[in-house]
């Protein structure tokens, strides 16, 4: 079974004190706190389940976007000739114009 800490004993116990009646033995006193540690620990169980349910949550998310950014194809550059095609065109306008104005 868990364990509860001191501090929610003390807790427990400080709350079960607070609302004690004039009449109310220690041993009431004493089951009081315990259904109070009771509903703490129930409460800390509670409070884990869900963040492991928004954690699986956000790695199954983070995990889709992954998979996402994989599946995007970058396209490929197209156009390797034009650089050289216009270095060709270039350097037979440079050649044509040396001899013609020579």
């Amino acid at each position: 079974m868990n364990k509860i800490s001191k501090e929610t004993q003390e807790k427990a116990m400080k709350l079960a004190k607070g609302t004690q009646r004039p009449n109310q033995t220690k041993e009431q006193t004493k089951l009081i706190s315990q259904g109070i540690e009771k509903g703490i620990a129930e409460y800390k169980k509670q409070l884990n389940k869900k963040s492991r349910e928004r954690d699986k949550i956000r790695k199954a998310s983070l995990k889709a976007k992954v998979n996402d950014i994989e599946t995007i194809e970058v396209p490929k550059p197209q156009g390797k000739r034009l650089p050289w095609v216009l270095l060709v065109l270039s350097w037979i306008a440079f050649v044509s114009w040396y001899f013609v104005n020579a």
